[in-house]
């Protein structure tokens, strides 16, 4: 059976509760992606979207100096690297999410996107079933 071991982004960049939401944009900007997890301490405590800063930031006038925590979201659904990649992909179904962190004794060691199951050919129906509930959800205007 295959894990989310074997189809998890490892080589994860990360912000910190000292970064504000400019410098996790310019992050963002530079490494070309749309979630930065936030951590302390190795500890996973939050993640920000490009959609958090928008919506959250700037639609809110919150300023580049904003604190990451004030926009970040902290209620997170994780799963450990012996998850299973269809209980990953149902997860990711059920709760309309794109990226699923990867934890193991606290620690944040990977993350899963929809695109890492794409690549994937035992996993493509699962991605393309999780990406189409999502999809659905985000068109008919429900927010995550």
């Amino acid at each position: 059976m295959e894990t989310i071991r074997d189809i998890m982004t490892d080589e994860i960049e990360c912000c910190t509760l000292l970064d504000n939401i400019f410098e996790v944009a310019v992050k963002m900007k530079e490494l070309n992606v749309g979630a930065i997890p936030i951590v302390e301490q190795e500890k996973l405590v939050g993640m920000i979207t490009d959609r958090d800063i928008v919506i959250r930031g700037v639609a809110e006038k919150h300023p580049g100096s904003t604190k990451v925590e004030d926009i970040m979201s902290d209620k997170l659904i994780t799963v450990s690297p012996d998850t299973s990649s269809n209980d990953a992909a149902k997860l990711m179904a059920e709760n309309q999410i794109r990226r699923l962190p990867v934890v193991e004794d606290g620690k944040l060691v990977g993350i899963v996107s929809l695109g890492d199951f794409a690549i994937r050919e035992l996993t493509d129906d699962q991605a393309k079933e999780a990406l189409t509930q999502i999809s659905e959800q985000n068109y008919n205007g429900v927010q995550h």
